[in-house]
């Protein structure tokens, strides 16, 4: 009986701890936010170049290390239909209904942390809101990207991935806000690495909204500016989003973007571990992979004999 009783314990005790620790490997592969064909002039193919980040997703997930996450992934269809601006969003009702699937899934798995691998910019939206609702609150989102992602619907570009920061805020597209569990509030959110503002009014729109804006240049040497801004922001918890285009283009090309001067990959490295080492990482994005050579391999090797 006593032996029964402390394996029951026991049980217990790591099935809490479970609980307490569930993470999640979150394959989000969502390409829809993005209107970026002119920009990857070597596939030759429109479709093929806006599917791209479908593909950049499967090969983060096969190149991430495998540490036992549960693996999850958000069905998104590869279908490409006509590609219709409905309210100011670039293929909105599809979004939506991807936007939904993403939150049935967290809800149902229910996550302590989440790793998300994309796909384009809007990925971070659902689990970052989720994980902000769960920690009521208690959590700081870092957006380390070659741009700011305060788009509007309305704006000029159309492109959901673009509006990915200020749809983590609520302030976007009816039916999308809608959806979302939370709204991350403008001191809670720091931006890292920025060095295309894009136009002149999202520059403003930063200062109007009181985000927070740390160069790379600022992260040179060290990370002791965003060390500052980590104490200073209140929160216990980070999520981190990690967009590859603001890698240096001088030593790899493996995003859309491809803006000079970027961040080396050391530096960022360095950086979201100089995160961890002050807060606890509750959340982690990396997306934006264009993988242009891959693309251009997989339609050579559809069109060869015994692999049609």
């Amino acid at each position: 009986m006593k032996i029964t009783m402390a394996i029951a314990t026991l049980a217990l005790g790591i099935n809490t701890l479970y609980a307490q620790n569930k993470t999640i490997r979150l394959i989000y592969p969502q390409w829809q936010g993005g209107d970026i064909t002119r920009l990857v002039k070597e596939v030759p193919t429109p479709e093929d170049a806006s599917r791209g980040y479908y593909l950049g997703a499967q090969l983060l997930n096969f190149l991430a290390p495998d540490n036992g996450q549960k693996t999850v992934v958000v069905p998104i269809t590869t279908d490409i239909t006509e590609r219709k601006v409905v309210d100011g969003v670039l293929d909105r009702d599809i979004i939506v209904k991807q936007t939904k699937a993403a939150l049935d899934i967290l809800n149902i798995e229910k996550p302590n942390k989440i790793v998300t691998l994309g796909g384009e910019c809007s990925v971070s939206v659902v689990p970052f809101t989720y994980l902000y609702h769960k920690y009521d609150g208690d959590v700081a989102m870092i957006w380390i990207d070659a741009h700011p992602d305060i788009t509007l619907p309305g704006d000029v570009y159309a492109g959901y991935h673009a509006m990915a920061v200020t749809a983590c805020m609520g302030y976007g597209e009816k039916q999308l806000m809608s959806i979302l569990p939370s709204q991350i509030k403008a001191d809670k959110i720091l931006l890292v690495g920025i060095r295309n503002w894009e136009r002149d009014e999202i520059k403003v729109r930063q200062k109007q909204y009181g985000i927070k804006n740390i160069s790379s240049e600022e992260l040179t040497e060290n990370s002791d500016a965003i060390r500052t801004w980590l104490k200073s922001c209140g929160a216990s918890k980070v999520v981190i989003h990690f967009d590859m285009d603001v890698l240096d283009p001088t030593e790899i090309i493996a995003a859309v973007g491809t803006d000079a001067n970027g961040m080396k990959m050391e530096q960022v490295i360095r950086i979201i571990n100089d995160i961890a080492s002050e807060k606890e990482i509750v959340g982690l994005t990396i997306a934006e992979a264009m993988p242009r050579v891959a693309i251009r391999i997989k339609k050579m090797l559809e069109q060869l004999p015994l692999l049609k």
